[in-house]
C-alpha cells in the first residue's frame, strides 16, 4: 500500500516522538492526526494487550470544549441521553445525533463543572456542528478545541502502572469516573475509561509540552511490567463489539441501529435536536441492527464493505473483520436486517476473495 506523505495538515501529537522511538510500523489518519495502528504486528500487539500493559497515543480523540452559562443546554441538545443526573467527576458515553436522529459521533462527555464540558470525539468534524448550533441559537457559550490530548493506559496491569506514576488513590476510580492526580507538580484529569475491554485509564494531557515527560515516566515506571507502546487493536475491539465511527456506523444510522438504544432516554432528553425523529424510532424499533458475525475460512483485509446475503438476497453488510487467535474464528461486526439477525442464523459474506459461510450472533465475544 502506498505511504502517506508527511504534511502539517496531518498533525503530529504530543506523543509522536515516543511513538516513533517505540518502533511504530503503521498509522492511520484520524481527525486529521496520526493514529498508530501497529507496533510489532496486529496479532502480537493483541496478545500483549491482553497479558500486560500498553501506553496508547490517542491524542486523535480531540476535545470539543463547551464553556459558559448555556453549556449544559447545548450539551443536552447534542444527545438523546438524559444528562440531568450527570455531575462533575462523571464521564458519559453519549451518542450524538442530527435532526433526523442520524449518528454524528459517539464520544465520551466529561463534565468538568455545571458550565463546562469536554467532549472526547471519534473521527468526525463535530466541532463545526456544535459551533453551528451555538451560533444559530445565539447561545451564551464558547465552543473551541482546547490543547488537550488523551494518553491511554490499557491492559490487565494498567492499575499497577497508573499507581506508580499517580499514586495508589488512582486505583479507587470507578468506571467512567475521573479524578485529578498530580504529576511533576501539575494536576492531570485521569478517567477510568478506554477503547478496549482490558481495562485501564485515559489521561487528559492539557498542554502539548507535558506529553513526552508523562510518556517517558510511564515507560520507565512500567519496565518490569512489560510495558509497551500500543494502540487500539483491531482484533480485540471487534471481539468486544467496540464500534468505530466511520467504519461500523455513520450519519445514516440511528443509535438504535447501532445497538446503542440503552444510551437513549429520548422521552426525557428534552432539547435534543433529534428527539422527535428518535421517538418514532424507539416506538417502531429498528429494521436493521449491529450484530457479531463469525466467518469461516481465510479472509482478506476488510478494507471495503462486504455484502451479507442469504439465498441470493442482500440482508446486510460486514464493516469490520479480523482473525481472532483466542476464539479460533474470524470475528466481524455487521449491520443485519431483522429478518436474519437472530442468534445462529447462517448467512454468506461476499469478500473480495469470494464468498464465505458465516453465522450471526446476538452477543460479541468479550
Amino acid at each position: 500500500m502506498a505511504t502517506i506523505a508527511p504534511s502539517r495538515r496531518v498533525r503530529r501529537t504530543p506523543f509522536s516522538d515516543g511513538v516513533e522511538a517505540a518502533g511504530v510500523k503503521s498509522y492511520t489518519v484520524y481527525n486529521r492526526m496520526l493514529l498508530p495502528t501497529v507496533f510489532r504486528s496486529v496479532e502480537e500487539d493483541y496478545h500483549h494487550l491482553k497479558s500486560a500493559v500498553q501506553v496508547w497515543d490517542v491524542a486523535v480523540e480531540r476535545q470539543v470544549e463547551l464553556r459558559g452559562p448555556d453549556a449544559g443546554r447545548l450539551m443536552q441538545m447534542l444527545t438523546p441521553r438524559d444528562l440531568r443526573g450527570m455531575l462533575p467527576g462523571m464521564c458519559y458515553y453519549v451518542p450524538v445525533v442530527d435532526g433526523t436522529g442520524g449518528m454524528l459521533n459517539d464520544p465520551v462527555a466529561v463534565m468538568l463543572a455545571d458550565d463546562r464540558y469536554w467532549i472526547s470525539i471519534a473521527d468526525s468534524d463535530l466541532l463545526f456542528w456544535v459551533k453551528g448550533l451555538a451560533h444559530a441559537l445565539y447561545l451564551d457559550v464558547i465552543v473551541e478545541e482546547p490543547d488537550v490530548s488523551p494518553l491511554a493506559i490499557q491492559g490487565p496491569k494498567a492499575d499497577e502502572l497508573a499507581a506508580r506514576v499517580f499514586g495508589d488513590a488512582v486505583k479507587e476510580l470507578r468506571f467512567f469516573r475521573y479524578g485529578f492526580f498530580d504529576f511533576q507538580g501539575h494536576s492531570f484529569l485521569v478517567a477510568r475509561s478506554g477503547y478496549s475491554k482490558q481495562g485501564g485509564f485515559e489521561i487528559y494531557v492539557d498542554g502539548h509540552e507535558r506529553g513526552m515527560p508523562l510518556w517517558n515516566a510511564l515507560m520507565e515506571a512500567g519496565k518490569d511490567l512489560d510495558v509497551y507502546a500500543g494502540c487500539p487493536n483491531l482484533i480485540e475491539r471487534i471481539e468486544g463489539g467496540l464500534l468505530s465511527y466511520g467504519n461500523d456506523m455513520n450519519r445514516d444510522n440511528t443509535p438504535h441501529e447501532c445497538g446503542l438504544g440503552r444510551f437513549c432516554s429520548t422521552q426525557t432528553a428534552i432539547g435534543c435536536v433529534g428527539r422527535d425523529a428518535l421517538l418514532r424510532v424507539a416506538k417502531e424499533g429498528p429494521v436493521k441492527q449491529v450484530r457479531a458475525i463469525a466467518i469461516d475460512g481465510d479472509i482478506p483485509p476488510c478494507d471495503r464493505l462486504w455484502q451479507v446475503t442469504s439465498k441470493g438476497k442482500l440482508i446486510g453488510q460486514v464493516t469490520s473483520a479480523a482473525k481472532s487467535p483466542d476464539f479460533k474464528t474470524n470475528v466481524a461486526i455487521g449491520m443485519i436486517k431483522m429478518t436474519h439477525w437472530d442468534e445462529g442464523t447462517e448467512v454468506q459474506v461476499e469478500t473480495q476473495d469470494g464468498p464465505r459461510r458465516a453465522v450471526v450472533h446476538e452477543n460479541f465475544w468479550l
